[in-house]
């Protein structure tokens, strides 16, 4: 069984690499930068590495070429994502790009390289529920014709609003973190309807509020259970579900 971890490097993504490997996965490492891919590969003492830029397509071309050799992907764990000081244009664009877009992107590239069971987990966020957007938007996040065109447009929306310091009067929250959340869940969404019930799984989760960089100290989860999570998707059998939000394997509300 092989599995591939973005931002494997450090906190969730690196529990997530040991307790799979733990579980009896071949897995690669992906980080930002070769080093710390390189170097969190060796502390595991099993596992390959690559290096993974989501905001550079060319970065995930060469990625792809790379892991060939290595196909079939029985998991794709979509970990990596990022969250940026202040609030204003740029940071929306570059929070989307890098947590939602190069997420897909990313996925639409190894698509090929997955095997027809394999599960593929996109970590999100309770920051990512839908009850963080007005009503207007949630309908449409739910409606059964929501696809990538629908996605962008939102995407787009949210930019433009920011633009216009109106997002309130927009119906999105104040922080590119969690819209760009809310529409990683609208991608696992469209994903399962694209590939429909004989593709591979997706699958969102929550990790919950971990002790890790980007969670902090006061967080109330260790590592260790939030990885916990993710592993229970990345590892489901033929009969696991499909397009769902989960957290510590339970369905929760999107």
């Amino acid at each position: 069984m092989r599995a591939l971890v973005t931002g494997g490097n450090r906190g969730l993504g690196f529990e997530t690499c040991r307790q799979l490997i733990a579980n009896g996965h071949e897995v690669t490492v992906a980080a930002r930068e070769l080093d710390a891919a390189k170097e969190a590969a060796h502390q595991l003492g099993a596992a390959s590495f690559v290096r993974i830029d989501l905001e550079a397509e060319e970065s995930i071309e060469r990625a792809r070429e790379t892991l060939k050799s290595l196909a079939p992907l029985n998991a794709l764990v979509n970990n990596a994502g990022t969250t940026f000081e202040g609030f204003n244009p740029a940071v929306a664009h570059r929070t989307l790009q890098v947590n939602t877009w190069g997420t897909l992107a990313l996925t639409d590239a190894l698509r090929p390289l997955l095997a027809d069971d394999a599960n593929v987990v996109m970590v999100s966020s309770g920051m990512g529920e839908l009850g963080r957007v007005g009503e207007a938007i949630r309908n449409r996040l739910i409606a059964p014709t929501l696809d990538r065109a629908a996605l962008h447009a939102l995407s787009e929306e949210f930019i433009e609003a920011v633009k216009g310091e109106r997002v309130e009067r927009a119906g999105f929250p104040r922080n590119a973190y969690s819209v760009s959340k809310v529409l990683l869940n609208g991608v696992t969404r469209v994903l399962t309807k694209e590939w429909g019930s004989r593709g591979p799984r997706v699958n969102a989760v929550c990790p919950g509020w971990v002790r890790t960089r980007m969670g902090g100290d006061a967080a109330t989860r260790s590592v260790d259970k939030g990885a916990s999570g993710i592993v229970w998707a990345a590892t489901l059998g033929n009969d696991g579900p499909r397009g769902g939000f989960f957290r510590d394997g339970q369905r929760i509300a999107w």
